[in-house]
């Protein structure tokens, strides 16, 4: 009897950092290009960046948004590698 589990992944099909970071052109199956990150991305950016103006146009003090911004920028940096490199997608 055998008391082994077999995860289901298929070992050979592994994925390196090489692989990730391909050019645009070899698209991998679970894979994105930029562009397709970039428009994902673009929405939550912009809610961001239209918060900051909210907020400094209703008379917050401008350090406040040199406090918010980078918060946004890096989240949104983020979303966009994990698009960008399949990282989203890969989910098993």
């Amino acid at each position: 009897m055998d008391d082994t589990v077999e995860s289901g992944l298929d070992q050979s099909h592994e994925r390196t950092t090489a692989d990730l970071l391909e050019d645009d052109d070899d698209s991998l199956v679970e894979g994105m290009d930029r562009w397709r990150a970039t428009k994902y991305i673009a929405p939550f950016v912009a809610i961001g960046l239209f918060d900051l103006v909210l907020l400094l146009g209703w008379g917050l003090d401008p350090l406040w948004g040199f406090m918010i911004l980078p918060p946004i920028l890096f989240i949104s940096v983020l979303g966009w590698i994990a698009f960008r490199t399949g990282f989203a997608s890969d989910r098993t």
